[in-house]
């Protein structure tokens, strides 16, 4: 048995900045690392917009920097996956890999979100080098370039338009014979000239050497009219959606529709005293790591306050 003022589940941006802020306040936090050490942040090839770093930084670069950031103030990382929780009582308990267990008098969750994928063998084949899931993180790279966008609905209505901004041509690839989206997102996008919606497509693979240069396409799968086709890109960004790391709090953690952890206004608490959420777990907006390491600090401020109060 292993007992702890505060123990964080998590390692992006959000974990790793609420560890910085309780590792501050003396409470001698333990972060738990998860699968994906760095979080969702380290998919992508460079980050540009995160404050601090004039040149930009590789995410791994500025996952490292807060890792150690945070181990300089007394943080301590375990490796593993949480795999069990019991917030019914206080201590609140969590398992690591079945086996070790932790008793914590506050629970920062900050498991991220993870972005939905197609599937298909490609996208993991160039993942990094043309495959994004965030327009608003990697759309910059592509300047002046010719990008694909997957989806149709608000999202991808939203980031086709971003990327028109920045692109010289965007494609939209939609499976249906109409877009999801809301109808004044609809319009933005079916009256924007740099964009070409391909409806009824699917995406069959990804080509280039090195990097995305292109994406093989089917055109009314299983019709008798189908036909395969060919696009000329540089970039292919998914938009079919995010499924938050929450599955494992459900049982006692307030969620929406979707899965993200519902939270009281602007502040961190969730419906548990002492359980706090930080990060893209509980933001289904933004999904930016400035704005998950800001709320990696609430989380963080609001547990120091509520271990006080004991």
């Amino acid at each position: 048995m292993n007992r702890v003022k505060c123990l964080i589940i998590g390692s992006g941006p959000a974990g790793y900045t609420a560890a910085i802020y309780a590792s501050r306040a003396n409470l001698e936090p333990v972060l738990i690392e998860g699968p994906q050490l760095g979080g969702q942040l380290t998919t992508t090839t460079e980050v540009e917009n995160f404050p601090g770093y004039p040149e930009g930084v590789e995410p791994f670069q500025m996952m490292d920097d807060m890792k150690r950031q945070a181990e300089r103030f007394g943080t301590k990382y375990v490796s593993g996956i949480v795999t069990k929780v019991d917030f019914s009582t206080s201590p609140k308990k969590v398992w690591v890999e079945d086996t070790e267990e932790y008793e914590a008098d506050a629970v920062i969750i900050a498991t991220g979100a993870s972005a939905k994928y197609l599937g298909i063998e490609s996208e993991r084949t160039y993942r990094g080098r043309g495959v994004s899931a965030c327009a608003t993180c990697d759309g910059f790279f592509y300047r002046k370039k010719t990008v694909a966008v997957v989806g149709g609905g608000d999202t991808a209505c939203e980031e086709a338009n971003y990327l028109a901004g920045l692109c010289e041509k965007v494609y939209m690839i939609v499976r249906k014979p109409y877009l999801r989206a809301s109808e004044i997102m609809q319009q933005r996008v079916l009256n924007n000239p740099k964009i070409e919606v391909l409806f009824e497509h699917n995406t069959l693979c990804l080509t280039g050497e090195g990097k995305v240069q292109g994406a093989d396409l089917v055109y009314r799968k299983g019709e008798p009219d189908e036909a395969v086709k060919h696009i000329d890109i540089d970039g292919f960004f998914l938009a079919i959606g995010h499924h938050p790391n929450t599955d494992l709090f459900k049982e006692f953690i307030n969620r929406d529709a979707e899965g993200y952890i519902i939270v009281d206004g602007d502040s961190p608490r969730t419906n548990v005293p002492g359980v706090f959420a930080a990060g893209d777990c509980a933001d289904p907006h933004y999904r930016q790591a400035i704005v998950a390491a800001g709320s990696g600090a609430k989380a963080a401020i609001e547990a120091d306050k509520y271990i006080k109060s004991l």
